[in-house]
């Protein structure tokens, strides 16, 4: 099986860092368009927001440093699902936790072809998340798999 996800999109926050006793983590969202047309000829526009996750030290510390709102990414990981109870209340959260992340010039169109942004080095644009690097307080790893 496999589990594997490509984005190219916009940031839609600055990504926050969320220090742990075993390491950090950087969150933020990252939005893609789609258009289509309707039964009527209309044009459709439709944005989704994905929640995106990286773990990897090198990682997080090129995003904290290079990646703002509004600018345009590409991201490859994994899609993961978490469950969070708080109050009695269960809640689930869909993210992608991000292996390879590649930042592009500023005001590239996403229509034609995509070039890296240049005089970055290349491995601070990529790096690995292990399942050590999504462990949350309380030692719940958040790579569980969930039964369904």
């Amino acid at each position: 099986m496999i589990n594997k996800i490509i984005l190219l999109g916009r940031v839609g926050k600055d990504p926050e860092v969320k220090q742990f006793d075993n390491g950090s983590i950087a969150n933020f969202t990252i939005a893609t368009d789609d258009s289509y047309k309707d039964k009527s000829g209309q044009k459709v526009e439709r944005t989704d927001w994905h929640n995106i996750s990286i773990g990897s030290p090198g990682l997080i510390d090129v995003v904290s440093k290079y990646v703002k709102k509004g600018d345009l990414i590409y991201v490859e990981g994994k899609i993961k699902t978490r469950e969070v109870e708080k109050d009695g209340v269960k809640r689930y959260f869909t993210e992608v936790r991000v292996d390879t992340l590649k930042m592009m010039p500023k005001g590239q169109n996403t229509s034609g072809p995509i070039a890296p942004i240049e005089g970055i080095p290349e491995q601070k644009l990529m790096g690995s998340a292990t399942p050590s690097d999504f462990e949350v307080g309380g030692g719940a790893s958040m790579d569980d798999d969930l039964p369904f």
